[in-house]
């Protein structure tokens, strides 16, 4: 009776650990899911305030078409990439030309004191904070997973049930890396 009761708790408990360890890795993947949905809602709000901060400042800079232009090239580009990667990258192209668009803006004294602008700039600042902690979170969720998934003996597991790496949500080259710093004087310059 007690050869035949071992083998049983054995399975049992190889069992157990197989459904754990399952359930982790599908735990996982959907923090890293929802980790990514709060970065696409930051960006979305992102995305959504650029269009109204090119109208506010389309009058005042009536000559400096070329820079709206790619400020909006490059808002379309970011609204169209899926998944980390590609989304990281047009971000990044992104940063870099709002840079440019605030960098022009300090020409502009009577654009920096407009009440419409200032509470465009301060949301887009509020907004890039939020985008920031928002790639944090997502990035240490999908760590986190990418480790489970390379780790023995779950990586066992995740190879059986086709569990696949997160990607990890970083700019591209260090040139993209900088973002526009913009105070809440009115002024901008590049990081």
């Amino acid at each position: 009776m007690v050869y035949i009761l071992i083998p049983i708790v054995i399975v049992v408990l190889i069992l157990m650990w197989v459904v754990g360890a399952y359930n982790g890795l599908v735990k996982l993947r959907n923090q890293v899911k929802n980790a990514w949905s709060q970065i696409d809602v930051q960006l979305k709000r992102r995305h959504d305030l650029i269009p109204n901060l090119i109208e506010t400042v389309k009058g005042y800079m009536s000559h400096e078409k070329e820079t709206l232009e790619l400020v909006t090239k490059a808002r379309y580009q970011a609204v169209q990439a899926k998944g980390p990667a590609a989304q990281g990258a047009a971000e990044g192209q992104l940063n870099q030309a709002l840079g440019r668009f605030m960098l022009i803006v300090e020409n502009y004294p009577d654009l920096k004191a407009n009440q419409n602008f200032l509470a465009l700039q301060e949301e887009l600042v509020s907004t890039e904070n939020k985008v920031s902690f928002a790639r944090q979170f997502y990035n240490d969720v999908a760590m986190r997973m990418n480790t489970r998934i390379e780790s023995f003996p779950t990586n066992i597991i995740a190879g059986m049930f086709n569990f696949s790496q997160a990607e990890f949500f970083e700019v591209a080259s260090a040139a993209e890396r900088e973002v526009p710093k913009v105070s809440f004087s009115g002024g901008a310059t590049a990081a």
